[in-house]
């Protein structure tokens, strides 16, 4: 396998998770009270790959 079908192979996985996290720090700078210390979640989003934004929009969002 060369390196070009590796990145090839990864790109859609890549795309997902900055998308993901972005849209996660977007609604957590623009939510008031999340559940939880907003740097915190901010840590989580953006360390914990792809699954750090979902936990964010499952645990840590808040309906305002």
């Amino acid at each position: 396998m060369s390196d070009t079908t590796v990145v090839l192979a990864l790109l859609p996985v890549i795309l997902i998770q900055l998308v993901l996290m972005i849209f996660a720090l977007v609604d957590l700078i623009k939510n008031p009270k999340p559940n939880g210390p907003k740097w915190l979640w901010g840590v989580i989003i953006v360390v914990i790959n792809i699954i750090g934004p979902i936990l964010y929009f499952v645990i840590g969002r808040r309906n305002y």
